[in-house]
């Protein structure tokens, strides 16, 4: 029995480990591109005459310092449980995730205010290279958001989701950005303000994006039941285990990269409690085995109903 726990705890490091670096090697991917991107809107924006494009470059260098923050959060995220943090870490990633999501909102309002103040203010049509570093960002950040994206769905990040919707924003913004320059350059007088109008539809883009990845987070962090396509994984190969004979409750949450699994198993009532508590180490090795990144099981044995009994299958409930 002291080999089967030893296995059971050598096999959740040995396949988390694998999530772990391929979303801190997609996080310092999009710091280092949020980076050289951002430092050329904003030259270009400043340089080119673009409100917009100087709006979009603000969202690309936050960008950076979101990246940045996944990747603390991560690194810290993938510790092991200590005597203060039994669960482990790995809520680190979702908070972080809700703290990428809120910084997006605030961003998003900064940005709406500043083309309002701004609206009125003099300044000449965007210079004809604004529109070519548009173009190039929309191309670069829809690049990040495919890349990102990817990994998010492989590692189930949140975080790195939520970045990676960033990523899509911005080239979307890039692209309305690129509209929003050539009206206002060759649009004539009646489209004077097509480059404050295209800024602040990329403010409403980043609103409406933060508001939704930080209810995702939020609703993470209150341990909402994970989807049914898990729910079903976990209890068809809980039911393969030997001994198994029903599933009466399951509960599985998500921890940052991770799964953790409450399940209550019905065992034939006659057999002894040595044996049950057999089965219930059976059951938590094969979860750890079988359902891709479940970092913990916590089985509780029930007697299964006797089919004679009261209420349909034997149950009172």
């Amino acid at each position: 029995m002291g080999g089967s726990r030893a296995n059971e705890r050598r096999r959740e490091p040995e396949r988390a480990r694998v999530a772990y670096v391929q979303a801190r090697r997609a996080a310092m991917i999009g710091v280092g591109v949020s980076l050289g991107l951002g430092a050329l809107k904003l030259a270009g924006g400043w340089f080119g005459h673009s409100v917009a494009l100087v709006v979009d470059a603000a969202h690309s260098l936050g960008d950076t310092f979101l990246s940045g923050v996944i990747l603390a959060a991560l690194i810290l995220a993938e510790r092991p449980p200590d005597r203060e943090h039994p669960y482990g870490h790995s809520r680190a990633e979702t908070v972080a995730a809700a703290f990428v999501a809120f910084f997006l909102i605030l961003i998003a309002l900064g940005l709406g205010l500043e083309v309002f103040t701004s609206w009125q203010r003099p300044h000449p049509p965007p210079e004809l290279f604004t529109l070519a570093v548009a173009g190039c960002g929309a191309l670069l950040q829809e690049g990040l958001y495919h890349y990102g994206s990817g990994v998010a769905r492989r590692t189930g990040s949140r975080a790195l989701l939520a970045t990676a919707w960033d990523y899509r924003l911005d080239a979307l913004g890039s692209l309305v950005v690129l509209a929003g320059v050539a009206l206002a350059r060759w649009g004539g007088p009646t489209w004077h303000g097509a480059d404050e109008i295209a800024a602040l539809v990329v403010a409403s883009m980043i609103l409406w994006i933060g508001c939704r990845l930080f209810w995702d987070s939020f609703q993470e962090l209150l341990d909402r039941q994970a989807d049914p396509a898990l729910l079903e994984s976990v209890r068809r190969e809980a039911l393969a285990t030997a001994g198994v004979l029903g599933v009466e409750t399951l509960r599985v949450r998500k921890s940052g990269l991770e799964y953790l699994v409450d399940i209550h198993v019905e065992v034939d009532p006659e057999q002894t409690v040595r044996q049950s508590h057999a089965i219930a180490h059976a059951v938590k090795a094969h979860l750890l085995n079988a359902v891709l990144l479940v970092k913990d099981v916590l089985v509780h044995i029930e007697p299964a109903p006797d089919p004679s009994g009261p209420g349909e299958n034997g149950r009172t409930d």
